[in-house]
């Protein structure tokens, strides 16, 4: 609380259960279009983040939201969703980096010296990916696999994605458009994602 007294927070809102769920609200479903990178491989997770997110709305009606930028699909995704529901404006809030340029995140304790070292290489290497890409977007698709052949091999990673999207529609179609470089990994068993 003290940390909180030092941001200056006024107050903070910590509901039981009960005022959460109070109620049983519509299923929340994403389309075939948003089925992509995480919510295709974290079933039913956006879904339940979309659901507790309204209910919080509904019960205390704020002018602003902030969300991270490093979960930019799930920022994507409530940002639609609430701003078309109700008069909450949502804002992203740019990725805090470790030194290393690793987004920092409570996953990276998970991680022992040399994971969080290589991590660190791994993200050097997704930004220099990024700025190729910038050069020479219709390449993008052969670059993507020689840097996932050579981040597999090198760093003993699974990679689950590693994709180019549009920032307005998260479409692959990036030509013309601003994008970012999605990606998400297992590294020692812990799944780190992060976008450039």
């Amino acid at each position: 609380m003290s940390y909180l007294k030092k941001l200056k927070v006024d107050y903070v809102y910590l509901p039981t259960i009960k005022q959460i769920y109070w109620k049983k609200n519509n299923e929340i479903k994403l389309n075939k279009s948003q089925k992509i990178l995480c919510a295709k491989y974290r079933k039913g997770h956006f879904e339940g983040v979309l659901d507790v997110l309204d209910r919080f709305i509904e019960l205390i009606a704020p002018q602003k939201m902030f969300m991270g930028e490093k979960d930019f699909q799930q920022f994507f995704l409530v940002k639609n969703y609430i701003e078309n529901k109700y008069n909450t404006k949502v804002h992203v809030c740019k990725t805090v980096r470790e030194k290393n340029k690793l987004a920092l995140s409570s996953r990276n304790s998970l991680l022992n010296k040399k994971s969080f070292i290589n991590s660190g290489i791994i993200a050097k290497k997704l930004l220099s990916l990024k700025n190729e890409i910038k050069k020479n977007k219709k390449n993008n698709k052969k670059m993507i696999f020689n840097l996932k052949e050579e981040l597999s091999k090198n760093f003993d990673i699974k990679i689950e994605y590693l994709e180019c999207r549009n920032t307005h529609n998260l479409s692959t179609n990036i030509m013309n458009k601003p994008f970012k470089l999605f990606v998400a990994y297992y590294i020692n068993n812990v799944r780190l994602i992060d976008n450039f």
